[in-house]
């Protein structure tokens, strides 16, 4: 239900507790009479040295996040964007689609989420080859690469950052998350996509785009470019990359 600032569109946006780089980016993206209403699924900041650390973080977001999104429900939003990322593609692309109907179901909303906000950026900008950035650990890799390579895409390679603790993933520097960027560059990819939602990558990714003449593309912003289009939004956005520019 739309309200006197939020004329055209209010979103509930559902990030983990230890989040802070989707809130900020997000609000960058914003046109004039959308708002953002962010909900914090609950989580500890518990460090992370391996796999297993991981596969309990992710666990600990599913568990925690029907909380969130039943508590973002009672500002009766009009569509729900899942500033998150690793969920959405863990378990390849079928239990992806089972998340997102899941969530569809539960609050009669349309819903955005990562991987398929990727998948969706890809074939509007006609990408099949990629690179991937993330912050994960290599059990997290794998599930990209599953979704992905599930959805006909292939990947040449994947740097994992492996960060030590959720919150620490936002204290990635830009210079950091540039010099991996261009690692991963090269003839054989169309694209460098970034996921994992608290790296702070929009604005690099936009400035990379434009010296390279190629997609980098940041998970963010495809989030946020699918859920305004799919609400029926067209604005172009400056300064984030050529998805919110062009498309």
């Amino acid at each position: 239900m739309t309200d006197a600032l939020g004329w055209r569109k209010k979103f509930a946006v559902l990030i983990p507790s230890t989040n802070t780089s989707v809130q900020p980016e997000f609000d960058g993206m914003r046109p004039s009479g959308v708002t953002n209403h962010t909900s914090r699924i609950r989580i500890p900041n518990d460090p992370l040295k391996n796999d297993d650390d991981f596969r309990q973080l992710v666990e600990n977001i599913a568990s925690a996040q029907l909380e969130a999104v039943d508590s973002a429900m009672s500002c009766e939003p009009d569509h729900i964007v899942l500033g998150i990322s690793v969920e959405t593609f863990w378990g390849g692309r079928a239990a992806s689609e089972r998340l997102m109907a899941d969530l569809r179901q539960h609050t009669g909303l349309p819903v955005a989420g990562g991987a398929g906000a990727c998948d969706a950026a890809f074939k509007t900008l006609g990408v099949r080859r990629l690179a991937v950035l993330t912050p994960y650990f290599p059990v997290g890799d794998e599930n990209v690469r599953r979704f992905f390579e599930e959805s006909g895409y292939s990947v040449a390679r994947i740097i994992g950052l492996k960060c030590a603790s959720p919150v620490l993933i936002a204290h990635e520097s830009a210079q950091r998350l540039e010099e991996v960027a261009l690692a991963l560059d090269g003839d054989d990819v169309d694209a460098v996509v970034q996921v994992g939602t608290n790296l702070a990558f929009a604005r690099v990714a936009a400035t990379l785009e434009a010296k390279r003449h190629k997609p980098f593309i940041a998970i963010n912003t495809a989030i946020y470019w699918r859920a305004l289009r799919d609400a029926g939004i067209a604005d172009a956005v400056h300064g984030w990359g050529q998805l919110l520019e062009k498309y």
